[in-house]
């Protein structure tokens, strides 16, 4: 099999945008030299991997099942390169974080202020997004390691718990359930419940818990943790969140928490990689600096405070 990566590149810009003429722009080619590169490579493999779909192609079954090799291979190529060089001298050792926006916003910065500060020789890049991006960048290693709530099942990810998240129930300041000390969630079936857009993980929880108590409440999604924020502050509705994200607003009183009987499911905060390939050592580093002695307070004061 002679598979290149002319080939294998080509493939993947029409798995990402969907087209051959928007691979093409993507990649700055023409649109005959991505259909060469595409024929070539089903010849490769022995079967079609895409297929007509009126003026344009998509993925036929074969092509599905054959991307995520095909992800994992330039992955780890590039990441390859990236050790190859570090070793060399020639390159910054570099770590590249990707975090679900919770723990983007108020936890990754803390434990990569922590981080660099006894690892000033890596350089440390951050990007944030929904679950569904997170998992996907570092499963297909565009980012060495995710942090992230509740894991993926599958098997194609490590996931290493390393702090407790806890999810408390905000609501109004002076909301009156918020003075009792125990709350039936069933009390709250005519309140509006507060939601992240789908593909969050805040919103997977929050559906879960609801269906669990066989709720079926009015839903206002909102597309931050800080609309969320907002919303219940004013008497809007009620929302489950992680508490490293509303610390700083239950401390003013801007928000309240509602006590409730029934026992919100007990969650962690992960640190994540692919399960394939090595493990440069930046990513080590980083590995064994989130599993250390006293993270819990290290990783959490330089936000809330």
């Amino acid at each position: 099999m002679a598979i290149t990566l002319t080939q294998l590149n080509s493939f993947m810009a029409v798995v990402r945008a969907g087209s051959v003429t928007a691979a093409a722009e993507e990649l700055v080619v023409t649109q005959p030299s991505v259909s060469a590169a595409l024929a070539s490579l089903s010849r490769e493999v022995g079967v079609d991997l895409v297929e007509r779909d009126g003026r344009n192609v998509r993925l036929s079954p074969a092509g599905e099942a054959f991307a995520p090799y095909a992800a994992h291979v330039l992955g780890l190529l590039e990441q390859g390169r990236s050790a190859a060089r570090e070793a060399a001298d020639t390159a910054a050792r570099k770590l590249r974080i990707t975090a679900v926006t919770t723990a983007g916003e108020f936890l990754a910065p803390a434990l990569i202020q922590a981080f660099a500060a006894t690892h000033p020789g890596i350089e440390v890049e951050l990007d944030v997004g929904n679950r569904e991006r997170v998992f996907r960048a570092v499963r297909q290693h565009e980012a060495d390691v995710a942090i992230a709530g509740r894991p993926p099942s599958g098997g194609e990810l490590v996931a290493i718990p390393f702090l407790e998240n806890e999810v408390v129930l905000i609501t109004a300041p002076e909301d009156p359930l918020a003075a009792r000390a125990r709350v039936a969630v069933a009390m709250l079936a005519d309140r509006a419940w507060l939601l992240r857009e789908e593909g969050s993980g805040t919103r997977a929880m929050s559906d879960e818990f609801l269906q669990g108590n066989g709720l079926a409440p009015r839903v206002l999604t909102l597309g931050s943790n800080g609309a969320i924020k907002q919303a219940a502050a004013v008497g809007l509705g009620v929302a489950l969140q992680s508490k490293v994200a509303v610390q700083l607003e239950l401390d003013a009183g801007v928000l309240a928490t509602i006590t409730l009987a029934e026992e919100i499911p007990a969650r962690a905060w992960y640190v994540l990689r692919s399960a394939v390939g090595p493990v440069r050592e930046p990513v080590a580093d980083f590995l064994a600096f989130v599993a250390s002695q006293g993270l819990e307070d290290l990783a959490v004061s330089p936000v809330l405070d």
